[in-house]
């Protein structure tokens, strides 16, 4: 029997909104919505970087490897 369950980080998103430490994004194919809450808060998120419509990844912090 096959997994049908995905990861958030398997689907690619699209930017729907930007606001100063939130990125919305909306899944291509699950519809799905997410809010990404920056956790640096020193640094600002920005249209420059994250424009309305620009597709996007998400990767797991925990694949990376250790410093």
């Amino acid at each position: 029997m096959k997994n049908s369950k995905k990861s958030i980080f398997d689907e690619q998103y699209r930017v729907v909104a930007v606001d100063n430490d939130r990125l919305m994004v909306r899944g291509i194919l699950s519809g799905e919505l997410l809010t990404i809450v920056n956790p640096a808060p020193g640094t600002i998120l920005n249209q420059t970087e994250y424009p309305v419509g620009k597709l996007i990844a998400l990767t797991d912090p925990s694949s990376s490897p250790l410093n």
